[in-house]
């Protein structure tokens, strides 16, 4: 998908108040596809024992079953562009759509365990869908003197998905009476927590219906009267339509479509630039935030925690998680990028040493003591904080906006590659890693935490205040 420039001549431009309410519900619907992308990648956390249990299969298997959505993951987010550009971004919304309302259904009727599987990376192609059109959609549309903070609406979504998940499984094991396998209606607490995505995925499929189709994508297709149309309600008619028209149309043949070649160096493979970019990508996920959302209450369970309460801690680190995000878009343009992901990865490593030592203390039994499972609880709580308020939100708007222009989209596809490898690598290996060491396994997170805060001060520039065009 083409890279959205703002047009020259825009900055400052404003929609009208009469239009500005409009153009928030465009956005809140588009962003929906975030809500859905965090609600699908968190719901497996309530399922894990469940699964475990039902299908009989060991730590390796069932962290398979587990992470291999993020294979579909790769796969709908390498694609979505490409398939936007061809037939529209608001029908990949509802390919997206169609895919989570499948994949949830499908998710919690499961007959055989590689059945599951199969589900899971069909929900992964949505996942990887919504990740790529919903920012670029709302980026398209929203008014450029807007276009920061409705764009935070995005990952503002995929925060509270991941928290609404984690409270509608709560809600669900207390229906089953803290069974995860309790039968509910016919169907096992699990399962029911898998399918309760469908009320969100056949809402957003619906709210696709009622938004317009991205001005940019009309007018490279030639429908100039609709792209007319459509700028009209999002900036207002006071603005001069055909000199927005040309503008867009300018701004598109000035954008070079970069591929994999531009990225190649001399030396090293990749330019350097480039290899900054994935360490960025790599060190996001390789501190181990995501066993936080998918294994918290395997984890909690696994040192003694009742289920009720291991699935009421993983809701709380999810609200921890949101106010850690409002943090991060508060202060990222005051503060600059750097500094929060110093800050982050200062408090990350401490919180990660903190729960490694609490965990040490495990007994034969599988429980902790009293003093270590206090300090393990707010130490989880405090690494998702530190991370949610510096790297989870930082490394996002440094990948957008570090690359030279001429190669930022080639670039940015292999960034964001790297991620989802390397949130493989963590989701997969932790099941086998916590039965080897608990301990041993936060240790290793907390290593790269702290290898962390010297590749930022050696090799990441600051890009606060800094135009697009000075990145190279």
């Amino acid at each position: 998908m083409t890279s959205t420039a703002q047009p020259a001549g825009t900055e400052g431009r404003k929609a009208q108040p009469d239009h500005l309410g409009h153009v928030i519900f465009i956005t809140a619907a588009a962003a929906m596809g975030g809500f859905l992308f965090g609600y699908d990648s968190s719901v497996i956390n309530g399922a894990v024992e469940a699964i475990r249990h039902r299908y009989d299969v060991g730590s390796a298997g069932l962290a398979q079953v587990i992470a291999i959505a993020l294979i579909g993951c790769a796969i709908g987010a390498a694609t979505a562009g490409r398939i936007a550009d061809r037939i529209g971004r608001i029908r990949v919304m509802q390919i997206a759509a169609v895919l989570f309302t499948v994949s949830a259904v499908g998710s919690a009727l499961p007959f055989a365990i590689w059945d599951l599987a199969i589900w899971r990376i069909v929900g992964g192609f949505g996942i990887g869908m919504a990740s790529v059109i919903g920012p670029a959609y709302i980026a398209e549309v929203a008014p450029p003197a807007y276009r920061g903070r409705l764009g935070s609406f995005q990952q503002g979504a995929i925060v509270i998905g991941i928290a609404v998940s984690q409270l509608v499984n709560w809600g669900i094991l207390n229906l089953a009476d803290g069974d995860q396998r309790g039968v509910i209606a016919g169907l096992e607490a699990w399962q029911w927590m898998l399918g309760v995505m469908v009320v969100p995925a056949v809402l957003y499929g619906l709210l696709s219906f009622a938004i317009p189709e991205s001005p940019r994508f009309l007018i490279s297709v030639g429908r100039h009267d609709k792209a007319k149309e459509v700028l009209g309600e999002v900036e207002g008619h006071g603005v001069d339509l055909d000199l927005r028209v040309n503008e867009i149309e300018q701004a598109m043949r000035r954008e070079h479509k970069s591929s994999f070649k531009d990225l190649l160096g001399s030396k090293a493979g990749f330019l350097p630039i480039v290899w900054v970019g994935i360490g960025l990508s790599v060190f996001q996920q390789l501190v181990g935030i995501n066993v936080a959302f998918y294994y918290s209450s395997t984890l909690w369970q696994s040192v003694g925690i009742d289920p009720s309460s291991s699935f009421f801690y993983s809701f709380t680190t999810s609200i921890i998680n949101i106010i850690g995000t409002v943090i991060a878009m508060i202060f990222v343009d005051k503060v600059g990028r750097r500094p929060l992901a110093l800050v982050g990865s200062a408090g990350m490593a401490i919180a990660l040493a903190l729960e490694a030592w609490a965990f040490s203390a495990k007994t034969a039994g599988g429980t902790l003591p009293h003093a270590q499972g206090v300090v393990a609880l707010i130490a989880a709580h405090g690494f998702v904080l530190f991370f949610a308020l510096s790297w989870g939100v930082v490394v996002w708007v440094f990948l957008g906006e570090m690359f030279p222009n001429k190669i930022r989209a080639a670039a940015l596809g292999v960034a964001a590659s790297a991620q989802w490898i390397a949130n493989w690598a963590i989701t997969a290996t932790f099941p086998s890693l916590s039965e080897w060491n608990l301990s041993g396994t936060y240790v290793i997170y907390m290593i790269f935490a702290l290898l962390s805060i010297p590749f930022v001060l050696k090799f990441v520039k600051e890009t606060k205040g800094k135009a697009l065009e000075e990145m190279g």
